[in-house]
């Protein structure tokens, strides 16, 4: 019922999507035959209603993943310091190779936020004080000071400008032929569904999984080598969007609990139908004019966040 529930809301929200815009478009003008109408809605109008239902569902699956294997409900690729290093190797492909293709960007886009993550986990191992709150400071602060690094790097060589235009969570140049790089994420939430019951075991800490045969840190290998490459797919093609990947598992957990398997498919759904939701309303707004989804998704996103801090010790 659920997932009943949440898919009705998708197909509303994404008819709601297609016939939103500068460009009016209206059912008549399709049933007519318009060729503006027509050729506006293949090329923009459902590319990105594509891209931003792959992007909300990957990004959820990316927190659930990050959230299981750190047993952590304040982390995700935006707090364990993934996104900031792939920006730093997006930064790097500006300086170096400007001329690279897409496929080159998110390759390098990757393996700096796997650099990044592991780096994260490493320090993690070495931290003592091991609560709630300590592991995603540390993320933060690692990610910060990556940060910090990006800025400097970037100004040095007049780039800020650029990096920042470039990395701003937008879906207004969503166009077909420059969102196809996402659909590399779907075959990746496919294998996060095979192996989810594995994560679920990981996320009950290291020794218990061992004790029960599953080998821990292939495993945890596994999952964030998931969350970086969607995290690079999205940064690259879309831009950093906050808090999708922190809250929806979080709120998903609170209703339905732990079992990631079990979750999966109601994280899925809810993650597209709060992206759409908040991208819908961006849109229309400032009509005929549109709000970043990064602004967006940090107003609702933050407030979300401010009453699950308020609700108590339900989420951590």
């Amino acid at each position: 019922m659920k997932t009943q529930k949440l898919g009705f809301a998708l197909v509303i929200l994404s008819v709601l999507s297609l016939f939103l815009g500068a460009k009016s478009i209206s059912f008549q003008d399709l049933w007519n035959g318009g060729e503006m109408e027509i050729l506006v809605l293949l090329l923009s109008r459902i590319p990105r209603l594509l891209s931003v239902i792959i992007t909300g569902m990957a990004l959820s699956i990316s927190g659930l993943i990050m959230q299981q294997v750190t047993r952590n409900r304040f982390v995700s690729p935006t707090t364990a310091a993934t996104m900031d290093s792939a920006k730093f190797g997006i930064l790097l492909v500006m300086l170096f190779l400007p001329g690279a293709p897409m496929m080159g960007k998110m390759a390098v886009a990757f393996l700096f936020a796997l650099a990044g993550t592991f780096l994260f986990m490493m320090i993690l191992r070495r931290v003592k004080v091991k609560n709630v709150i300590v592991i995603p400071l540390v993320g933060i602060m690692l990610g910060n000071l990556i940060d910090a690094v990006t800025t400097f790097v970037a100004y040095r060589f007049d780039l800020v400008q650029n990096v920042n235009s470039w990395l701003q969570g937008s879906f207004s140049l969503i166009t077909k032929g420059r969102y196809e790089i996402l659909y590399i994420t779907i075959p990746l939430v496919i294998l996060a569904y095979f192996f989810a019951h594995q994560f679920t075991i990981a996320g009950m800490g290291e020794d218990f999984a061992k004790n029960l045969g599953l080998r821990y840190e292939l495993v945890v290998n596994l999952g964030l080598g998931i969350v970086a490459l969607i995290s690079s797919a999205v940064l690259v093609t879309v831009g950093n969007i906050p808090f999708v990947g922190l809250i929806i598992p979080n709120v998903v957990a609170m209703v339905y609990g732990d079992h990631l398997r079990k979750n999966l498919s109601t994280t899925l759904l809810l993650g597209a139908v709060f992206l759409l939701l908040s991208d819908i309303l961006g849109r229309w707004v400032i009509y005929p004019y549109e709000i970043s989804i990064s602004l967006t998704v940090g107003v609702l996103g933050g407030i979300i966040f401010l009453y699950l801090l308020l609700k108590g010790g339900d989420t951590p």
